[in-house]
C-alpha cells in the first residue's frame, strides 16, 4: 500500500491507521505469540462499527488482502498478515450486562476479563475460557471451552445473538430469527464469514466457586491419567477438571521444594458450594499420594486470570490440538513419554472437558462438530527464549504425531496451529464442512475473508 493509498484510507476511518512508517506500527502488529512475526501493510484500529464497515469497504474496493483482529491470542497468528491490512478491533471492548434478561453484550474486541469484571458485579458469568487475556471473539467464534463448560455448554451454547459486518460492508444481526444460517455457522466456524463486532451471550448465576489444584510426581503419571479419564467423566456437571502435564510453576501457592519439578496435575472448579470441594476431592489420593493439594472458594473473575501472570504477552508458543472420546492405555504411554520430554518450564499439554451440558447439546445444531467429544487436548511448546522455538515446535509436533492415531480425527479449530493442511480443517468440521462452504458462498462468497482456518466457499451450482 503506497502512501497516497494508506492516507485515503485514514480520511475514511475515525480511527488511526497505522502503517509501516508510523512511530506506533511494531506496537500494532504485535500479538500475544511472540513467535508470529509478520508485517502487514496497514493495522487499522477500529473505533466503533462504522470504522469496521469502512475498513472492510475500503479492504474490497482496493483489491487488498484483510485478517482480522479481536484479542490477538490466535496461535498461529491468523490476525495478521504479510502486506494485509488488519482490522484491529481491540480498542472496541465495552460490555453491557442486563441483569434482568441475564445476558450481556460484549463488543468484538473485549477480552475474558472485561467480560467477567462486567458479569461478576451482578454474581453472573458465561463459560468461556481459562485466562482472561483471551479475546471473546476468536474464542467463541471457535466455539469455546473453560471452566463451566460442564455445567452450561460451550460459549456458543450460550451465545443468544451477533452483530456482523459483512464482506460487502453491510451489517447485519445473525440470530435463531434473522440470518440463522449465518447464526449456526459462527457457532464454531471461526471468522470465516464476517466481522463479529458485538456477541449476545446467555449468563449464568457464578459467583465465588471452589478452585483447587492437584499436582502428582512424575512416576505417577500414567496411574494419575487412567484414575482422571474414569472419574471426571461420571463426576456430577458442577465439577471441571482439566489435565496438565506441567513444571510446577516457581510461585505460590506451589511448596518450594517442589518448584520447577515436571509432574502431572488437575486444576479444578466446582460452581457447587465452594466449601464442599475439599471433601468432593478426597479421592485425589486414589492413584497416589499427591505432592501437593489445595482447595479454596475464589472469585471466579480471580480463577479466570490465575494463569495470567504465569503465560504473559510475548512468549514464544506453538501448539496442535485434538477432539478425544476416550484415552486409552497406549494413549497414556504417549502422554508420560513426552511428559518426560517437556523442552522448557512453561511447555505443557491440557485435556479440557467438553462434556455434560456441552456434551447433551444437539450434533447438528452449531457448526461444532464433536459433541461426542469427551476431552478438547492442546499440546503447547512455550518459552520466552526464541532460540528455543525450533525446540519447542518440535516437541509439539512429534509429540502431537504420536498421539494423534489415538485421537477422534479432528481438533478445536483454535487449537489447530500454524501451516496446518486443509485437509485438518475438514476433519475439524466433519460432515458439517459441505454445510458451511455454503454458508460462505452465500455471505463471502469471493472469500475475502480468508486470513483465518479457511472454509472455502462452495462452488456455484
Amino acid at each position: 500500500m503506497d502512501a497516497t493509498l494508506l492516507e485515503t484510507m485514514r480520511t475514511a476511518l475515525r480511527g488511526p491507521v497505522i502503517g509501516p512508517g508510523d512511530p506506533g506500527y511494531g506496537q500494532a502488529r504485535t500479538v500475544y505469540n511472540a513467535m508470529i512475526d509478520k508485517k502487514p501493510a496497514a493495522v487499522v484500529e477500529c473505533r466503533d462499527t462504522a470504522d469496521v464497515m469502512a475498513a472492510v469497504d475500503f479492504v474490497r474496493e482496493h483489491g487488498l488482502d484483510v485478517a482480522v483482529r479481536g484479542g490477538g491470542h490466535s496461535g498461529p497468528g491468523l490476525c495478521l498478515a504479510d502486506d494485509a491490512v488488519t482490522i484491529d478491533l481491540s480498542p472496541m471492548r465495552g460490555v453491557r450486562v442486563d441483569p434482568a434478561i441475564q445476558t450481556a453484550q460484549a463488543d468484538g474486541g473485549a477480552t475474558l476479563g472485561d467480560l467477567d469484571h462486567a458479569t461478576h458485579a451482578f454474581g453472573l458469568a458465561t463459560p468461556a475460557g481459562i485466562m482472561s487475556t483471551t479475546g471473546i471473539g476468536g474464542l467463541t467464534l471457535g466455539g469455546g471451552h473453560g471452566y463451566l463448560t460442564r455445567k452450561y455448554g460451550l460459549t456458543v451454547d450460550n451465545l443468544v445473538s451477533a452483530d456482523v459486518v459483512l464482506a460487502d460492508g453491510s451489517f447485519v444481526a445473525a440470530n435463531p430469527s434473522e440470518n440463522p444460517d449465518l447464526f449456526w455457522a459462527l457457532r464454531g466456524g471461526g471468522g470465516n464469514f464476517g466481522v463479529v463486532t458485538s456477541f449476545d451471550l446467555e449468563l449464568h448465576p457464578v459467583d465465588t466457586v471452589g478452585a483447587g489444584a492437584t499436582v502428582w510426581p512424575l512416576e505417577l503419571f500414567p496411574d494419575v491419567l487412567r484414575w482422571y479419564r474414569d472419574f471426571l467423566p461420571q463426576a456430577p456437571d458442577d465439577l471441571y477438571g482439566f489435565f496438565a502435564s506441567l513444571c510446577v510453576p516457581p510461585a505460590p501457592p506451589f511448596p518450594e521444594e517442589i518448584h520447577g519439578q515436571k509432574m502431572c496435575g488437575v486444576v479444578w472448579s466446582s460452581t457447587s458450594a465452594p466449601e464442599a470441594l475439599e471433601e468432593t476431592l478426597a479421592v485425589v489420593h486414589e492413584p497416589g499420594p499427591p505432592a501437593f493439594h489445595f482447595t479454596a472458594p475464589m472469585p471466579y473473575p480471580a480463577l479466570q486470570a490465575m494463569f495470567d501472570g504465569l503465560i504473559p504477552a510475548g512468549l514464544q508458543w506453538y501448539w496442535r490440538g485434538d477432539f478425544f472420546d476416550r484415552i486409552t492405555d497406549d494413549a497414556v504411554d504417549v502422554h508420560a513419554e513426552f511428559a518426560e520430554k517437556l523442552p522448557t518450564g512453561l511447555s505443557t499439554m491440557h485435556l479440557y472437558p467438553v462434556d455434560g451440558v456441552a456434551g447433551r447439546v444437539g450434533p447438528d445444531d452449531t457448526a461444532w462438530a464433536y459433541r461426542d467429544a469427551v476431552w478438547s487436548g492442546v499440546i503447547g511448546g512455550i518459552d520466552p527464549d526464541p532460540a528455543n522455538a525450533g525446540a519447542i515446535r518440535d516437541w509439539a509436533v512429534g509429540y502431537w504425531e504420536a498421539l494423534h492415531p489415538h485421537s477422534m480425527g479432528g481438533a478445536y479449530v483454535n487449537f489447530l496451529g500454524a501451516g496446518e493442511r486443509q485437509d485438518r480443517v475438514r476433519a475439524t468440521y466433519r460432515g458439517h464442512y459441505d454445510r458451511l462452504a455454503e454458508v460462505k458462498r452465500t455471505y463471502d462468497p469471493h472469500n475475502l475473508f480468508h486470513a483465518n482456518q479457511n472454509i472455502e466457499p462452495a462452488a456455484a451450482h
